[in-house]
């Protein structure tokens, strides 16, 4: 058996604020879905769930705004990427930290998307 990933869902607060982060700060294509949107990387998806939204089916929890943890791949040296957070005023909470991930032995910065949730960008060169 092979599977990947596909997408995974995070919860947002304010579709708006939200949208322009993931877009500004981590770089995804905001995608149009209906009424709401999702957060495209590449082949990669975060499908978002907020205010309006009602998804089907659901989890048997309710995930709250703020409830994610989700590492991204930085394509290059981690200080660029202390750099660009800088430079969008988002401020790193920890790192740069060496971290095991997907692809081996990394160097993190972790911070926070407008919500609370715990976002980390993982570089694994440079």
């Amino acid at each position: 058996m092979n599977v990947d990933l596909d997408h995974t869902v995070v919860t947002v607060s304010d579709w708006e604020r939200s949208n322009k982060f993931y877009r500004d700060v981590l770089g995804a294509e905001v995608v149009p879905r209906g009424p709401v949107v999702a957060y495209r990387f590449g082949d990669r998806q975060l499908n978002v769930h907020g205010p309006g939204f009602d998804a089907f089916p659901l989890p048997l929890r309710e995930s709250p705004a703020g409830s994610s943890d989700i590492c991204f791949v930085w394509d290059g040296p981690i200080d660029a990427a202390v750099a660009h957070l800088a430079s969008c005023g988002v401020e790193v909470e920890l790192g740069p930290v060496q971290r095991d991930g997907a692809r081996g032995i990394g160097t993190s910065v972790y911070f926070r998307d407008p919500d609370g949730s715990l976002l980390e960008l993982i570089s694994y060169g440079g």
